[in-house]
């Protein structure tokens, strides 16, 4: 065999071992009741269902979550809709993961790949929902899809570099998302403005502004945080 094609069997090997054995941080605030809900599912979904299909359905639903938000230009009814999708996608971005562990039947580095990738698709769809449904301006929506893509993609280096998946950001994590997203849209059908320093603004603009600056916060502590820890496991000589 070529040294060529050794390096690559090891460098695959260690990629799969990698991705396995990464520890997995989740301190979100629904974090032990989520875990839970979702063994509970788990041990309960027809032979038939595999965790393929409940990833496609969480692409899916975000998908239409975000055409919800599309037609919330013109029926503000569709935010009950949006509710809806964005449960379903909970539902199905949440659960192939540990329907795949429930069953033993675990592909880690495909899983990690596709969920991230899927992940970063779903956001795209959602935000660009957002932007198109007069909920909130442009930038708002462009500066919160561009503060969870940095998060994501500082979340899969340190993954990579520190054999360390954080699942959430301190409290925060997917699903704290969606629930303040879920309650936002209920609240945007009674009160689409807020008013702040006697100025009325998008309700939509003020929460996205400060969760956009909220995830940039978070980002950049996580940047520093990750960047010192490196630093000390292999100081300059």
């Amino acid at each position: 065999m070529s040294s060529h094609a050794e390096t690559r069997m090891l460098t695959k090997s260690a990629s799969a071992s990698d991705v396995k054995s990464a520890e997995r941080v989740h301190h979100a605030l629904t974090a032990k009741l989520e875990k839970r809900a979702l063994i509970y599912f788990a041990e309960r979904m027809p032979k038939a269902v595999n965790s393929d299909h409940l990833t496609l359905l969480g692409l899916i639903a975000q998908f239409l979550a975000g055409l919800c938000y599309v037609f919330s230009r013109w029926n503000k009814y569709a935010l009950l809709l949006a509710c809806l999708f964005i449960a379903l996608n909970w539902f199905g971005d949440s659960l192939d993961g540990t329907l795949a562990r429930v069953r033993n039947c675990q592909r880690p580095r495909y899983g990690f790949y596709v969920d991230h990738v899927i992940d970063a698709f779903g956001a795209v769809f959602l935000m660009c929902g957002l932007g198109f449904s007069g909920l909130l301006h442009w930038p708002v929506a462009m500066a919160m899809l561009i503060a969870f893509l940095l998060i994501f993609i500082e979340t899969c280096l340190a993954t990579y570099s520190l054999n360390v998946f954080k699942m959430s950001q301190g409290i925060f994590g997917p699903t704290e998302l969606r629930i303040l997203l879920i309650i936002g849209n209920l609240a945007l059908l009674w009160h689409p403005y807020a008013t702040l320093f006697g100025r009325h603004f998008l309700f939509f603009d003020v929460g996205g502004s400060i969760g956009a600056a909220g995830m940039f916060a978070l980002v950049v502590a996580a940047t520093i945080r990750h960047t010192s820890e490196l630093y000390r496991q292999e100081p300059m000589q």
